[in-house]
């Protein structure tokens, strides 16, 4: 069932070449933080380009219960009337973050230092998703997290009365997990100190550099460390949201596979922390071009043109996988058109998203005829060559916007029609696929009633 209505079942057909220009909507990393720290800023905050998905409305709805002015001004325009740091008042009702696991673990972060208590919950995807990975650093602050059995949703989080600021290093590399110890030292005195190990994305350092805050990083022998100053008065910002990578590559990839394609997608992102799928798809033999490389509002973009290519399968490095760690589903269904195998390594992340996405994208290929191995951190796919993968299956997209749409690209280079059970989850982040691939000569369509 979709995480917000009935199930809508969406097929894909085999048509001819995708061309023109894919305007994909506002980066979602950026959206969600962009609200929140314009909550915690004193002042005005204006976004512009914001995805108006609902993993990121949802966020928006939550700044407003605790206390900050978030208005709609026009078509992806927004404007936050923040209540500065540590000013977030009590929230009158559960706050109810959807889908968005990003959403819940940041908004924790956010109130987990201030005196007032909070319940989280979400659909049932979200609901059964891990906790204890942010809760656990956020009780060194002194909070207190009451939830279901493994930390899940419902949870209650107590945040601390009088925090004190941590040295914490992260277990697992996680964005999600950073930010939120980031955003809970803001209203702890002192400095508080995130290493890690692998490097994950950075939007929410060079956001909060952005509004403010004291902020620095560098490389040492024991990992990344980033070091915050606490309690700093942050500055309302006007921020533009590049438009997303992870979106992107929806277009992107569906263009490498169906034959004769040529797409332009615009003003991508392209931090490094985020680019490893389009490093990754080079490798394997991929037509893109970088157009116009420039710098918005701190982060790389650039227009990217991809075109359709004999693709090769290759072996992904594991130490890439932080920077893509979204990506991986619509690889899986690139890799199923190249030729020979592709080896993902080091993804057990993938297992604890808004589905176990090894399994899911490992079953779905099955099902539509393609050859796979799966190991629990590892995925490896054998290619069946342009045009070679017969199709004609009914996939699951397990509550997951990511599976859903992947499947259905490949239903656009398969032999025979792709179906999934249920692609209403995909308004969750790219609320203008369905029409933005068919603007692209894409056959999708949902079933009749």
């Amino acid at each position: 069932m979709s995480a917000h209505g009935d199930p809508i079942p969406m097929t894909a057909r085999r048509a001819g070449p995708l061309t023109g220009v894919a305007e994909v909507p506002g980066d979602k990393s950026i959206s969600h933080r962009a609200l929140i720290l314009g909550a915690l800023s004193v002042g005005e905050t204006r976004v512009t380009g914001l995805l108006e998905g609902q993993d990121v409305l949802d966020t928006g709805k939550a700044m407003r219960a605790f206390g900050a002015e978030v208005t709609r001004t026009g078509a992806g325009a927004w404007t936050v009337h923040g209540v500065g740091v540590g000013g977030f008042a009590e929230p009158a009702d559960v706050i109810d973050c959807g889908n968005s696991g990003t959403g819940v673990r940041l908004i924790m972060g956010a109130m987990a230092t201030s005196p007032i208590s909070a319940t989280f919950t979400g659909d049932a995807s979200l609901r059964a998703r891990p906790m204890n990975r942010v809760t656990d650093p956020l009780r060194l602050f002194g909070a207190e997290a009451h939830g279901r059995a493994g930390g899940r949703l419902p949870l209650t989080l107590k945040g601390a009365v009088t925090p004190v600021p941590v040295r914490y290093t992260v277990p697992v590399p996680s964005a999600q997990v950073k930010s939120a110890v980031l955003l809970a030292g803001l209203n702890a005195p002192g400095e508080t100190v995130v290493i890690e190990t692998e490097a994950t994305r950075d939007h929410t350092e060079r956001m909060l550099a952005g509004f403010g805050a004291g902020i620095g990083a560098e490389d040492t022998p024991e990992g990344r460390v980033i070091t915050l100053t606490g309690q700093p008065e942050l500055q309302p910002q006007e921020i533009v949201v590049p438009r997303d990578p992870s979106s992107a590559a929806f277009p992107v990839a569906a263009a490498l596979i169906v034959e004769g394609s040529d797409v332009l997608v615009p003003n991508i992102g392209l931090n490094p922390t985020r680019a490893g799928l389009f490093t990754t798809l080079r490798e394997m033999g991929a037509d893109l071009v970088f157009e116009n490389e420039r710098v918005e509002g701190g982060e790389p973009v650039a227009d990217l043109r991809a075109r359709f290519s004999a693709l090769a399968g290759i072996e992904v490095p594991p130490g890439r996988a932080p920077s893509m760690i979204d990506e991986y589903p619509i690889l899986a269904a690139v890799a199923a058109c190249a030729e020979g195998k592709t080896v993902m390594r080091g993804i057990a992340e993938l297992r604890v998203k808004e589905s176990d996405r090894i399994d899911a994208m490992a079953r779905g290929l099955e099902a539509c005829g393609v050859t796979v191995e799966e190991e629990k951190d590892t995925l490896i796919v054998h290619g069946m060559g342009p045009g070679g993968v017969p199709g004609g299956a009914t996939c699951a997209s397990r509550l997951d916007h990511r599976i859903a749409m992947s499947f259905l690209c490949l239903g656009l280079a398969a032999r025979k029609p792709v179906t999934v059970d249920d692609g209403g989850p995909i308004a969750t982040s790219f609320p203008v696929f369905e029409p933005l691939m068919q603007g692209l000569g894409a056959d999708i369509a949902r079933a009749e009633a």
